[in-house]
């Protein structure tokens, strides 16, 4: 009896034993296969995103097709529409230009470059040379220095509102007279009224910011 329960309990043993140490390997290879066979696919996904966001940093505009080309940026500044030319019956190009508080009324027309101002020279009636090169602005930046002549009649205001004044309307002037330069002139911001005045003197004040002196005693 005791040999049959020794044979018994061997019988019993063995099976148990054996069977896990053959299925471990089993279950362990199964799981390494899949990673093995993952590694590799998941790393060329992530190469080739590196080497797409490279080419997209290099080129952007080419991948996406958003840019516009060279050709397309040409023609559609070449289609935009321009203004038409404002001349009167004599063929001049009349604008009004404000400073401060001088306003003048301003005529251009193709000639040599004089500019009048109030029926006078523009060295005898703008003597300083800063003014008379504030006038010659819209010329200068244009390119179109000596080749129009310039009435004007300017009201208000001191000599140097009033060489603002006549830029300001002068600058209007040659828009209208060669629309094409709009933009040169808009671009310097020559077609634009300066707004700034003088602040007003304020009541209990000496100025507009200045106070009166102060005696504590």
């Amino acid at each position: 009896m005791a040999d049959k329960k020794k044979t018994e309990e061997t019988a019993a043993e063995t099976p148990a034993t054996e069977t896990p140490e053959t299925e471990a390997p089993k279950t362990e290879a199964a799981a390494e296969e899949p990673k093995t066979e993952e590694d590799p696919a998941k790393e060329a996904p992530a190469e080739e995103a590196k080497t797409e966001t490279v080419s997209d940093l290099a080129d952007l505009g080419a991948i996406a097709g958003d840019a516009p080309d060279a050709d397309a940026a040409t023609v559609a500044v070449s289609t935009a529409p321009l203004r038409e030319q404002e001349l009167d019956a004599q063929g001049r190009a009349y604008a009004t230009g404000r400073r401060k508080d001088a306003t003048a009324r301003v005529w251009i027309k193709p000639g040599k470059g004089k500019v009048t101002v109030n029926g006078r020279e523009q060295e005898v009636y703008f003597a300083r040379p800063t003014l008379r090169l504030i006038i010659n602005q819209p010329f200068s930046i244009t390119d179109r220095e000596g080749q129009y002549d310039v009435i004007a009649t300017v009201r208000g205001g001191g000599l140097s509102g009033q060489a603002g004044a006549v830029k300001h309307g002068i600058s209007q002037a040659l828009a209208k007279y060669e629309p094409e330069l709009r933009a040169t002139v808009k671009a310097a911001g020559f077609l634009t009224r300066d707004s700034r005045v003088v602040e007003r003197k304020k009541y209990g004040r000496a100025k507009a910011r200045r106070s009166f002196q102060f005696s504590k005693r």
